[in-house]
């Protein structure tokens, strides 16, 4: 297992060419962030700055910044013995996050109801059928993306950044469990529930729509979750 783990990460590191744009800490920061979400860096795998720095191209600070930055969102952790771990996931800090994530994206829904022009309803729709293309084909990126967009539609609508930043920093620990357990997911019929939530979003009912938003993704979060251990 060990063996596999360490060609995984050689192979991973590989796949890196040399960053040019500036802030370079935010370049590696998000290179890492998509690798943690994908699973490309897998949980519970040590990693070290010394060799991204390398692939990078840089130093070790921008790299130790960007580890920082991680930690403090839970996708890594820092251990006794000075080295550094993509952290495990969990399923009590998973069911968390989503409780979280239901309020504030049902919040954001409730504020973006009155923002939103005819524009944003057709991306709600135009998100959604790129969602229902990407279930068909099981492309697990491009129905994360999707969703994404789908949601982000209504954050952005929400005229509230201090929703969107944290959203930002909690919706990826979400993202890396549907990407653990994206072939163990049935019942769950998300296309539907956002036809519902455009629905609502079109009349102009902000209640009916956060209502709607937050079962969207408390629902995802029990499919996720469930009772068994991560």
């Amino acid at each position: 297992m060990t063996h596999f783990i360490e060609i995984q990460y050689i192979g991973f590191m590989k796949t890196f060419k040399r960053l040019n744009r500036l802030p370079l800490r935010e370049e590696i920061y998000e290179h890492l962030k998509e690798a943690i979400v994908t699973l490309q860096l897998s949980p519970g795998q040590k990693i070290k700055d010394s060799d991204f720095a390398k692939e990078f191209g840089t130093s070790r600070t921008p790299v130790r910044e960007a580890f920082k930055k991680l930690e403090i969102e839970g996708l890594i952790e820092s251990l006794p013995s000075s080295s550094t771990r993509v952290t495990e996931l969990n399923a009590e800090e998973a069911q968390n996050s989503f409780t979280v994530v239901a309020a504030l994206q049902s919040l954001a829904a409730r504020q973006a109801i009155p923002n939103l022009k005819d524009d944003d309803i057709m991306k709600l729709k135009e998100a959604n059928q790129a969602l229902k293309l990407a279930l068909d084909e099981k492309n697990i990126r491009s129905a994360v993306e999707s969703d994404d967009e789908f949601h982000h539609v209504l954050v952005i609508g929400s005229r509230n950044k201090e929703i969107e930043q944290v959203l930002a920093n909690i919706t990826p620990k979400i993202r890396r469990l549907e990407f653990a357990k994206f072939g163990s997911i049935t019942g769950l019929d998300s296309v539907q529930q956002h036809d519902e939530i455009i629905q609502a979003a079109k009349s102009g009912d902000a209640e009916l729509t956060a209502k709607l938003v937050e079962e969207n993704w408390l629902s995802l979060g029990r499919l996720l979750v469930g009772s068994k251990t991560i």
